[in-house]
C-alpha cells in the first residue's frame, strides 16, 4: 500500500453500515474535517428539479464552461449528501472547468431502487432542457460520480440509450459499485480492507435493494448488452472489493465498441483519494479534471 495512505488507516472509522442514521452523522463528520476548495472562481447556487418528489441539486460554474457533468456522491446508496460532496463537486468544477451540477438524490434504506436512479434521471432530463440557461452545449453534458454514485452514472447511461433519453457524452466513473453478486476475486478476498469490506458492500446493496432482485439499472454489471453506451473513464483502487467488477466491466464496453480509459491506481483503497495530503490522491483528482475537461472538449 503507498505508504502515504497507509498512515491514515488508523484514523478512518469502520463503518458497517448496520445504523444507516450514525453512520450518516460520521459521514458529514468526515467530510466536513476536508480542506475547503477553492470557490473564489465558481459561481454556486443551490436549486430544485421539478419530480415526484423535487430533487435538490448544487450548481458549480466556472466562467466559460465547455460543458456539464451531472454528478453523483458516493456514500453507498445510504450516506452523503450535497454537503458532504461539496469538497468534490467544487474541486472538479475548478479543474474540469465544466459546470457540475450535484445530485442529492433520495438515500436508502428509506427509499430504495429505483428512487436514487429516478432522482438522477430526472436531474439529466433537466440539465439537458436548461444547457442553455447553464451556458453549455446540449451535446457536451457526461455524467459520473463516486462508488455508488459512479454506480448510477452508470445505470443512467444504460437507461438514457435504452429510453432514447437525453444525449450523454461521457462517462467519468471512479470506483463505481456495480455488481451485487460479489463473485470477483477482489470482491472474495479484499474482505478487510480499509473503509470499504464484503461485509459493508453486502449491507450497502441490501439497504439499496431490500427483497427486489437486481436489475442491470440497479447493478450495472448484469446488463447484457454494452453497445452504443457513451465513452467512459473508469478508476479503480488496488485494494478494492469493486476493483475486479469495474475492470470487467471496461473490458466489456471495449468489446461492445465503446472507448474506454482505464486507470487502476496501484498501492491505493477504495476512497483513499479523500486523503489529500497524499501525493497520489492530488493526482487523482487532478486526473478526473483533466480527463473530464478533455472528453467535454473533443
Amino acid at each position: 500500500m503507498d505508504p502515504e495512505l497507509e498512515a491514515f488507516i488508523p484514523l478512518f472509522p469502520r463503518a458497517d453500515l448496520t445504523d444507516p442514521v450514525a453512520e450518516r452523522k460520521n459521514f458529514a463528520e468526515l467530510a466536513a474535517a476536508l480542506p475547503p476548495p477553492d470557490t473564489a472562481d465558481l459561481r454556486i447556487e443551490d436549486r430544485t428539479v421539478p419530480a415526484d418528489p423535487d430533487v435538490p441539486v448544487r450548481i458549480y460554474r466556472p466562467h466559460h464552461p465547455q460543458g456539464a457533468i451531472v454528478w453523483m456522491h458516493g456514500g453507498g446508496f445510504v450516506m452523503g449528501d450535497l454537503n458532504t460532496e461539496h469538497p468534490w463537486a467544487a474541486r472538479l468544477a475548478d479543474v474540469s472547468g465544466a459546470v457540475v451540477v450535484s445530485v442529492g438524490y433520495r438515500l436508502a434504506p428509506e427509499n430504495r431502487f429505483p428512487a436514487a436512479l429516478d432522482d438522477v434521471y430526472a436531474t439529466l432530463a433537466w440539465t439537458a432542457k436548461h444547457a442553455t440557461e447553464l451556458g453549455v452545449d446540449l451535446e457536451r453534458i457526461a455524467v459520473g460520480g463516486h462508488s455508488a454514485g459512479a454506480g448510477l452514472a452508470t445505470a443512467v447511461a444504460l437507461r438514457a440509450r435504452d429510453e432514447q433519453g437525453p444525449p450523454i457524452r461521457f462517462q467519468l466513473l471512479n470506483q463505481p459499485g456495480l455488481d451485487d453478486r460479489q463473485e470477483t476475486w477482489s470482491a472474495r478476498h479484499f474482505t478487510d480492507t480499509p473503509w470499504m469490506n464484503r461485509d459493508k458492500v453486502t449491507a450497502i446493496w441490501q439497504h439499496y435493494l431490500g427483497s427486489t432482485p437486481a436489475t442491470p439499472y440497479a447493478a450495472p454489471a448484469r446488463a447484457d448488452d454494452l453497445s452504443g453506451l457513451p465513452p467512459a473513464y473508469i478508476a479503480t483502487a488496488e485494494f478494492c472489493p469493486n476493483r475486479d467488477e469495474d475492470i470487467t466491466y471496461a473490458l466489456r464496453l471495449l468489446q461492445a465498441g465503446v472507448s474506454v480509459e482505464l486507470h487502476q491506481w496501484p498501492g491505493t483503497f477504495h476512497g483513499s483519494q479523500a486523503i489529500l495530503s497524499a501525493e497520489v490522491s492530488q493526482r487523482q483528482i487532478a486526473e478526473l479534471g483533466a480527463v473530464l475537461r478533455r472528453a467535454l472538449a473533443e
